[in-house]
């Protein structure tokens, strides 16, 4: 098992299992039929995901687009359960993934959103700024901790959105948090969700609620080919935006922007 210190702040005996990961020395070969394969471009990790004959998926991972594959998952047919292989040196990276993969999968059911965002927590609340890579995110978590009093970075790339049963929702840190190392076991009430977009000027505006679907569904995770998973995806989106605030941030990288967004946001 390779040493991995993100995960740290989350062991613990409590709670309902989610789902089960196996790590396995060898695999037999399974007939199987290509279902998906993300494209997002160069610099980010390839997956490929086949239905498997015998019932279940498998998940082909890879650092990088035509390089050598990482590792092979398999799970069951409900992602409670999968059995992982190495197939490269580097078995964070593997481990990583699949444990995100089985995250996103087995927790769909239950009003779960792993975000691609960047989320602060301000006041007791969470605010998760949403946005394409290198469309400023991060950087506009970094205005909010130098500008805004009070302000503390939750995670910088994965934190979990909730649904929670008695209609509000919840923001979490999770163990994954891109090139920062921002690993924290702590969850606030959700306050409002603001996509970033570069601008020469500062201007924010709130979404009608079919805008703040379409905006939060593209920083989802979610694979469309999964109709059961699919369908609880588009469920926990359609409640979302009935009551969580999201808005669009045109602005400049500067302190004004911050302030802005802040009270805008937080008002």
């Amino acid at each position: 098992m390779p040493s991995m210190p993100n995960l740290a702040p989350f062991q613990s005996e409590d709670g309902e299992e989610l789902f089960r990961l196996e790590l396995v020395s060898s695999m037999i070969p399974a007939p199987s039929t290509p279902v998906f394969k993300t494209d997002d471009g160069p610099g980010f990790p390839e997956i490929s995901i086949d239905a498997l004959e015998e019932g279940g998926y498998r998940f082909r991972v890879r650092p990088l687009p035509g390089t050598p594959l990482a590792a092979e998952l398999r799970t069951n047919g409900d992602f409670t359960h999968g059995s992982l292989l190495f197939l490269g040196e580097d078995h964070s990276f593997a481990l990583n993934n699949a444990l995100m993969l089985l995250f996103a999968f087995a927790s769909a059911r239950h009003g779960v959103l792993e975000m691609h965002s960047s989320v602060v927590m301000n006041g007791g609340k969470g605010y998760l700024f949403l946005g394409r890579s290198g469309t400023g995110k991060s950087t506009h978590s970094s205005l909010w901790l130098k500008h805004i009093p009070g302000t503390e970075l939750l995670n910088d790339d994965n934190p979990i959105l909730r649904l929670m049963p008695d209609g509000t929702a919840r923001v979490y840190g999770s163990p994954w948090s891109g090139k920062t190392p921002c690993y924290k076991n702590k969850d606030v009430s959700a306050a409002a969700v603001v996509r970033i977009r570069q601008a020469p000027f500062n201007k924010i505006e709130r979404l009608p609620a079919i805008q703040a679907y379409a905006s939060l569904m593209a920083s989802a995770s979610s694979f469309r080919p999964f109709k059961e998973l699919a369908d609880s995806w588009h469920r926990t989106l359609e409640s979302l935006v009935t009551f969580l605030p999201c808005y669009v941030l045109d602005c400049l990288p500067d302190q004004a922007a911050a302030e802005l967004c802040y009270k805008t946001v937080h008002g």
